[in-house]
């Protein structure tokens, strides 16, 4: 999920963002993550409370599945606005889903929020690639209506680093070396790879209560397999050139991730989503 890209960066910030909507894997990409994170993201959404007839602010919503969800959950009566710097992705929602969906291309760094206040902002996968991640947490809880709720979630890569937890042979080896490549590369462009467990401090900050926070990472799934393929295809070139993996090796990481031969299938592993949400008071203005 993504809402900064390089069409909307200022010059010195072309490279920032690693992984473009733009590119063909980003829709294996959305699908993969819509199916290893979704249950999870609409389990902690539906203990707000019922969302029927709330007016949601999807942030970053890159593909369709979850502003879907969120609609189905709202009703008729409900909004969901969602909102990407990159809307391709989104094009089959507006306006052929009609209500209560409505897309809108929002770079969150630059734009003023969306008009009115809302039950629910959601963003998730987003603020760990922007710089300017606490200025944008802070205004996205201004953005919450008194008695409404703010949820973020991130991911620590630095909280489990690994691809392959369980480092059985070279092929896990490999996975690793790979996975430590990736985080490289978003540590040049401004990452926090620690950012995830650092957002109960940041909601409280932002003035929010009834703050809490958990994590998620799932040890192995073939949608973490198809997660990790579509991502390194994606990065393989900036790996290469970063010196970081050899063409070769990234092949056999790739067939090695296609397989499904019960002695070769890789255990592969996702970095941790840390999930937090905050009330906003219904004292406040």
């Amino acid at each position: 999920m993504n809402d900064r890209t390089p069409d909307s960066a200022p010059d010195n910030a072309a490279t920032r963002y690693l992984l473009d909507n733009r590119q063909r894997e980003a829709g294996q990409r959305f699908a993969a993550i819509a199916e290893l994170f979704d249950p999870w993201t609409l389990t902690h959404l539906e203990r707000l409370g019922p969302l029927r007839g709330w007016r949601c602010w999807e942030v970053g919503a890159g593909g369709p599945a979850l502003p879907l969800a969120l609609a189905e959950r709202v009703g008729p009566s409900g909004r969901v606005l969602a909102t990407d710097i990159d809307t391709s992705w989104l094009a089959d929602l507006d306006p052929p889903a009609g209500p209560p969906i409505e897309v809108r291309r929002h770079d969150v760094v630059r734009d003023a929020p969306p008009e009115g206040r809302f039950d629910l902002v959601h963003a998730r996968l987003v603020l760990v690639h922007l710089p300017e991640r606490a200025a944008v947490l802070r205004r996205l809880a201004a953005a919450v209506r008194p008695g409404g709720w703010l949820v973020v979630e991130d991911a620590d890569p630095a909280l489990q680093p690994l691809a392959c937890p369980d480092e059985r042979g070279p092929a896990e080896e490999l996975a690793n070396r790979i996975r430590r490549g990736f985080r490289a590369l978003l540590a040049e462009r401004g990452v926090d790879l620690a950012f995830g467990r650092t957002l109960p401090a940041l909601l409280r900050g932002a003035g929010l209560h009834e703050v809490r926070a958990e994590g998620y990472f799932p040890v192995t799934s073939a949608a973490c397999r198809t997660l990790e393929a579509a991502t390194v295809r994606q990065l393989s070139e900036q790996l290469i050139a970063g010196g970081l993996a050899t063409g070769a090796e990234i092949q056999r990481h790739l067939d090695r991730l296609a397989s499904t031969a019960p002695d070769q299938e890789l255990d592969v592993t996702t970095a941790p989503l840390i999930t937090a949400w905050g009330r906003r008071a219904t004292d406040e203005a």
